[in-house]
C-alpha cells in the first residue's frame, strides 16, 4: 500500500461515490482505481481475442444430448451489447 497526499475534485468525488456505492473517500477512490484497472485488463484481453478467429459454424448440433448452442451471433451480440 502506498500513502499519498492529493487534492481532489470534491464533485468528481462525489460523483464516483453514488455510482459506486462507497462510503468513505479512500474506499471511493480505491474502488476507482480498481474498476480503472479492470477495464483495462478487459480491453487488453478483448484485443487479444480479436486476434483469434472462431469457427462457430455447426454450434448448435456440436453439444452432446440435443443441448446445443447456436454460437454464430456470439461475436455480434457481444460487440452489440454495452458496455459496463
Amino acid at each position: 500500500m502506498t500513502r499519498i497526499s492529493v487534492d481532489v475534485n470534491d464533485e468528481w468525488l462525489d460523483a464516483a461515490r453514488a455510482e459506486l456505492g462507497t462510503d468513505s473517500k479512500v474506499e471511493t477512490i480505491n474502488a476507482a482505481l480498481h474498476e480503472f484497472a479492470r477495464r483495462q485488463r478487459a480491453r487488453a484481453l478483448i484485443a487479444t481475442l480479436d486476434d483469434v478467429e472462431l469457427d462457430t459454424s455447426g454450434s448448435a448440433d456440436a453439444w452432446r444430448y440435443g443441448g446445443g448452442r447456436d454460437l454464430s451471433k456470439l461475436e455480434e451480440d457481444a460487440r452489440e451489447a454495452p458496455s459496463a
